[in-house]
């Protein structure tokens, strides 16, 4: 808990299993999704989705790593990991993947900063 309105630096938004949210989720701290997300996602810092975590909607972040689905593009300006068990239904856009065996992704991934700068800049207008 923060005293005298102190803002907390280890701070994780949590989406927890059996949550759903419908709607955009803006958060300038990292998020953890183990439930539902429909709606697109934008991170300052870094996204988790866990093993029963499931997203529709594109995602924008600095990190992320996926252990659940995804049905979304994914922009991500530093790293992807994409665990054994994840699954991707969508775009990749970063500048480093790391791939587990067993990871599923159907879509196309461009990488490097080019990519990011481009893709960014689509977002933004």
């Amino acid at each position: 808990m923060s005293r005298n309105n102190e803002v907390q630096t280890t701070a994780v938004n949590l989406v927890c299993d059996g949550t759903s949210i419908n709607g955009n989720i803006d958060a300038a701290r990292d998020i953890r999704i183990d439930g539902f997300v429909k709606g697109k996602i934008t991170v300052k810092g870094k996204v988790v989705i866990g093993p029963t975590g499931k997203v529709e909607g594109d995602i924008t972040c600095q990190t992320i790593d996926v252990s659940g689905r995804v049905d979304g593009n994914i922009h991500v300006s530093e790293l992807i990991s994409l665990k054994s068990s994840s699954l991707i239904l969508g775009n990749i856009n970063t500048t480093k993947i790391s791939v587990e065996p067993g990871a599923k992704f159907t879509g196309t991934c461009k990488m490097g900063n080019e990519a990011i700068v481009k893709d960014e800049k689509k977002a933004i207008k």
